[in-house]
């Protein structure tokens, strides 16, 4: 029989945990509550957790910073910051995304279900004549072999998900390296990536100014 997946939700105050638990209880998931950094190693001890999400406000979160576990589950942040720039990264770099509160349920639902989404092995990604195979870390175009380093294979997959959408240069950040780079540094990763994947026509990644970057679905 196939179980929803286990949420972890670890923050301070249990009022706020309460209502959006709720919110994720309703949306399919099952929902652990902890309230301090402690707390939530010690639910991983004991259960497999399928997402993490975190307010930073709560104490003790080096914890579950990642040198903590061979394998850390996904992060999702509650933060009060606005900008990625400000966002301390006290879990470490690995952090798949954030929402700025206070925030609603139904936001904090969809962040949920599209980190999981995207955090889900895939094995093989097939977009156009674009291929990525998680399982051996290679990428092609056609017949030919991507010459791709480990983060310009993050920023493809990432392009290949959200095929034919127009994503801004710190998503990318945060879906790179988890957490912020300065523009120059994504323009620059772009860049290589566009060198390797369109030394062929036609060009599968298109700059948007003032927007971000976009790679074709066809």
């Amino acid at each position: 029989m196939h179980r929803s997946p286990d949420v972890l939700f670890v923050a301070p105050e249990p009022g706020a945990q309460a209502c959006l638990a709720t919110d994720l209880r309703v949306g399919g998931y099952q929902v652990t509550l902890a309230t301090t950094g402690a707390d939530a190693v010690r639910v991983m001890v004991e259960k497999p957790i399928s997402l993490i999400v975190v307010d930073t406000d709560t104490t003790g979160l080096r914890a579950l910073a990642p040198r903590t576990f061979a394998h850390r589950p996904p992060v999702l942040c509650l933060t009060p910051c606005d900008r990625l720039a400000d966002l301390i990264p006290v879990l470490g770099t690995r952090i798949e995304d954030y929402v700025t509160k206070p925030c609603r349920g139904a936001e904090l639902l969809a962040r949920v279900q599209v980190t999981l989404r995207d955090t889900t092995p895939r094995n093989v990604l097939r977009t156009g004549d674009l291929l990525l195979d998680e399982a051996t870390s290679s990428a092609w175009r056609g017949d030919r072999a991507l010459d791709v380093t480990p983060a310009e294979l993050r920023l493809l997959r990432f392009m290949m998900i959200n095929a034919g959408q127009v994503l801004s240069k710190e998503q990318l950040a945060w879906h790179v390296w988890g957490e912020f780079r300065e523009s120059n540094t994504v323009e620059r990763l772009v860049s290589r990536l566009r060198g390797k994947v369109d030394d062929q026509q036609p060009c599968r990644i298109s700059t948007h100014r003032g927007f971000g970057y976009r790679l074709s679905s066809a």
